[in-house]
């Protein structure tokens, strides 16, 4: 092939249409458990968390709360996947082999919410959240009290009482939550995360009519299973509530994964060592909400 202005744009149209195609073709799981906040700038504070708002009676001067002197912020990060495209290939026609690198290019570019989101839940027993402890812990600090998110217990559903120091004492512990002000947050925990090898026990725990001891199952229809496989540990699982505004976790996009390319036959690149180039870029970062809308367990304990 005579490689020309008009070709080029030809060969490079066509990679485009493999990664929009497969990155609109990708299925991501990050939309269950996260919330997209959009970005303007290089970073976004997020300060606001330390209140969670409630209305309340309304008697002589408005209760203004003011924001709290600590700082949570959450800053951008670069992100990209690239391919060179030699100009042998395009001089010998021997483009097919650049079709799937587009493609997993286009796949890449629509997980890489995926990718940051559950990289979020596997840190968030060593990951500051906005009041300065761990995402899940067991001291965050409401009204001079520390109050835990964080257990300890395997998922089980051998037994009624297994499941209730499980799964039941992480409902329990998340409906009672409270306000600064002592009022109860309402919390309605709705989605249950697991990793694939509690997979098995989860789906139990949510849909089965009797437990593995033969009593009725007071969890059935109680939450929604969530499996994701990029969950690092066997053992942890996150009891989460999604039906906020806010969500537990936070996917920031400053800009959308877009596909990019370097055509121009006078580039450093292409003169010194013939390769042309595409790929995809974005800019984004994760970071997390309230940590009042999740409960996480470590799993350490039978």
């Amino acid at each position: 092939m005579i490689i020309n202005g008009n070709n080029l744009k030809a060969i490079f149209v066509n990679l485009k249409l493999s990664f929009n195609n497969t990155f609109d073709a990708t299925p991501s799981n990050w939309q269950s458990i996260a919330m997209l906040v959009p970005s303007s700038g290089k970073l976004n504070d997020y300060k606001w968390l330390s209140t969670f708002p409630r209305m309340q009676k309304w008697i002589g001067e408005k209760a203004v709360k003011a924001l709290a002197a600590s700082s949570y912020s959450i800053t951008n990060d670069d992100w990209e996947a690239t391919v060179e495209v030699d100009r042998n290939d395009i001089e010998d026609d021997n483009l097919g082999i650049y079709a799937p690198q587009a493609q997993m290019a286009g796949f890449s570019a629509k997980q890489l919410p995926d990718e940051i989101v559950f990289e979020l839940v596997n840190k968030a027993f060593t990951s500051l959240c906005y009041d300065g402890q761990y995402f899940c812990d067991i001291d965050h600090p409401v009204a001079g009290q520390s109050v835990s998110n964080k257990g300890t217990k395997k998922l089980s559903a051998i037994s009624l009482a297994a499941a209730q120091a499980s799964y039941g004492a992480a409902r329990v512990a998340m409906k009672k939550f409270k306000d600064d002000e002592g009022r109860p947050l309402n919390i309605n925990p709705n989605v249950l995360l697991v990793p694939p090898a509690l997979e098995d026990t989860a789906r139990a725990l949510l849909t089965v009519d009797k437990l593995e001891d033969g009593k009725a199952n007071p969890y059935k229809g109680t939450a929604e299973l969530v499996v994701d496989a990029r969950l690092s540990s066997d053992d942890a699982w996150f009891l989460l509530d999604t039906t906020k505004p806010v969500k537990p976790f936070i996917y920031q996009e400053r800009k959308k994964p877009v596909f990019v390319q370097q055509t121009d036959p006078q580039a450093d690149d292409v003169f010194n060592r013939r390769k042309f180039k595409f790929g995809a870029e974005a800019r984004a970062a994760g970071g997390y909400g309230f940590w009042q809308l999740a409960y996480g367990s470590d799993g350490s304990v039978a």
